[in-house]
């Protein structure tokens, strides 16, 4: 009994060194790992988190056996539908618990179904190197005195409480960085920035692509003089092209669009996985040029996103052409299948590669590089949102439209004159009927926001209402006949 209640509160002592130990990790200097960290990874795993270890017994495997990289590379890999949503929450954390796990992230499913990702300050720690790769490394937020403006959405999604702890670990680290986090309300965050930013010898914006883009054009036509802050911009959530990556630079009077605009690869499902230097960027920007050269590189001559990424933070491997990783966090993920279509380059190789053919790119860390398209074959981001086949399907069921329609469509998010992204739906009209494209795109906006929680928060409303385009049963280009249909296109 105590004074103030029944109980006296249970205290997790252990938690506290945990806590202090990660802290003084991400103080000192970065050492690199041993080159066993996976291994032990793969067993701490094995032995603490119940639903891994009957996932293993159930495909026949003893985590002894597992002594080599090779019999790594062996196990079954993990996913959502196989392995997240298999077992109870608990037991896909370690000692069966949410204890020491202090916030959850969610990300909308593909029927809107949330997925639940529990996670330690200590797992913010971590993934703060990666911040303090592109801030501290890259914009000087060591050195100089520099507003962080949050952009992306706050609440439950991982973009924006995240990447509000993680610079604030930086700040708290002892760089001069102050921290405001609007979120993705463009009036708050354009009431703000003429307030504070003369205050700050740089701004660095933080959000989605297109998002950030309005924000910067808006900004322009209320007339605020963005080179007088000395805008970065660190982004995440989509593919952008290297003509959008300049004409955003030339509005927003990013000085040197290589090294002042960083994009990151990032998921709810272990936070940032990779970032761009200005080493990829480099790289990424001769590519942009030579199609041909991307094809032989990238297999295909679409230009992915491309970042480095630190082999002893997140594991990655390829498996049928798409990336797998492996690692720790609240739920730690040993092969986790993500699906996004790309690949892994070594850094050596691909700094080969483009010495044989004329370019060296700047200086960067000697980290492996990792390429991604994003998952085309079932989802298309927008505004950072995943935008799935599942969601539109429902709109195109409601009654008035279901029998004007034969149920195929095609989603794409296509870049306009400037640069502005537009969500399009083709949509393929059932024989002798006559659709209404207006009526399609009002019933497809009200499903996605309803079940799509990510849609209904990322994207602002005014880009909500999706551009349907009609098109006659069997058309080739996009219904050809005899053919397996696929709802998306790469942009």
């Amino acid at each position: 009994m105590t004074r103030r209640g029944r109980y006296a509160p249970i205290m997790d002592l252990g938690r506290q060194t945990r806590v202090r130990q990660a802290f003084d990790t991400f103080f000192a200097p970065p050492e690199p790992a041993a080159g066993s960290h996976v291994l032990d990874l793969f067993r701490r795993t094995a032995e603490t988190v119940p639903a891994y270890r009957d996932f293993l017994r159930t495909h026949g495997i003893a985590p002894e056996d597992v002594t080599t990289i090779d019999d790594f590379r062996k196990l079954p890999l993990v996913d959502k539908a196989g392995y997240h949503r298999k077992y109870p929450l608990p037991d896909l954390c370690r000692g069966g618990s949410f204890d020491g796990n202090d916030m959850i992230a969610v990300s909308s499913g593909s029927s809107g179904h949330p997925t639940i990702w529990p996670r330690a300050l200590e797992d913010e720690l971590h993934v703060a190197r990666r911040f303090e790769q592109v801030l501290v490394d890259g914009f000087h937020a060591d050195r100089k005195k520099t507003l962080a403006v949050v952009c992306f959405p706050l609440g439950t999604w991982v973009g924006g409480l995240f990447t509000t702890a993680c610079v604030r670990h930086l700040a708290a680290k002892g760089c001069p960085i102050t921290v405001v986090a609007p979120g993705n309300n463009k009036a708050e965050i354009l009431r703000v920035l003429p307030e504070l930013a003369p205050h700050f010898e740089q701004v660095v914006l933080l959000g989605y692509p297109p998002f950030v883009k309005d924000v910067v054009d808006t900004g322009l036509a209320e007339g605020i003089d963005w080179p007088a802050y000395a805008i970065k911009l660190v982004l995440a959530g989509e593919v952008f092209s290297e003509q959008w990556r300049d004409l955003v630079a030339q509005r927003a009077g990013v000085a040197d669009p290589l090294t002042g605009i960083a994009s990151l690869y990032g998921t709810a499902d272990a936070g940032v996985l990779g970032t761009e230097t200005p080493v990829s960027v480099g790289i990424r920007r001769f590519f942009a040029d030579r199609p041909d050269l991307a094809r032989e590189v990238f297999g295909d001559a679409r230009l992915p996103t491309l970042v480095q990424y630190d082999p002893a933070s997140r594991f990655f491997e390829v498996h049928d052409g798409t990336l797998v990783f492996t690692a720790d966090g609240g739920i730690p993920l040993i092969r986790y299948h993500i699906a996004d279509d790309g690949g892994v380059l070594p850094h050596a190789e691909l700094l080969a590669y483009c010495a044989r053919h004329g370019f060296t790119p700047p200086p960067g860390p000697e980290l492996p590089f990792v390429y991604v398209f994003g998952r085309s074959l079932f989802t298309v981001s927008f505004f950072g949102a995943n935008v799935y086949p599942e969601n539109v399907t429902v709109g195109l069921e409601q009654p008035g439209i279901s029998d004007t329609v034969t149920g195929k469509f095609v989603i794409e998010s296509v870049e306009d004159a400037d640069r502005d992204r537009r969500l399009r739906i083709t949509v393929e009209t059932a024989p002798g009927a006559s659709a209404d494209a207006g009526r399609i795109a009002e019933s497809v906006r009200t499903q996605l926001v309803r079940l799509n929680s990510e849609f209904a928060h990322y994207v602002p409303a005014e880009g909500q209402l999706p551009d349907v385009v009609l098109r006659p049963a069997g058309d080739p280009e996009y219904f050809p006949a005899g053919v397996k249909h696929r709802y998306t296109r790469p942009s």
